[in-house]
């Protein structure tokens, strides 16, 4: 299994940009899918980005547009480039990646947007 550690996150006023890390224990040039998710609080987490090994991406109609995910295989680093960030995307942001059965969490980064 790989372990995952995401950073990048912090405070930024609205329309401001971060970028968030999602650094893998493992080469992940083998692992089929990425994705990062956000949970704000009272609410249910949500899968706002997803990355495959080839590089087709998929975004949520609330981010699309204002995120790009990538991935890096040569440093084991997948990413999520954020702007135009708004009130709204506070939420803690946590990667994921599956390979087969083999389901991986990091443990999330605070992103804080002020109005």
């Amino acid at each position: 299994q790989v372990q995952l550690a995401e950073s990048g996150g912090g405070l930024v006023q609205a329309g401001g940009s971060l970028r968030l890390s999602c650094a893998a224990s493992r080469n992940i040039f083998h692992i089929p899918n990425m994705a990062w998710y956000r949970r704000a609080t009272g609410s249910e987490r949500e899968l706002i980005a997803f990355i495959t090994s080839d590089g087709n991406t998929t975004y949520a109609d609330s981010v699309k547009g204002r995120f790009t995910i990538s991935r890096d295989s040569g440093k084991n680093t997948m990413y999520l480039q954020m702007n135009s960030l708004k009130p709204e995307d506070t939420a803690r942001y946590f990667c994921k990646s599956t390979s087969g059965l083999i389901v991986s969490w990091g443990q999330g980064t605070q992103v804080t947007v002020s109005s």
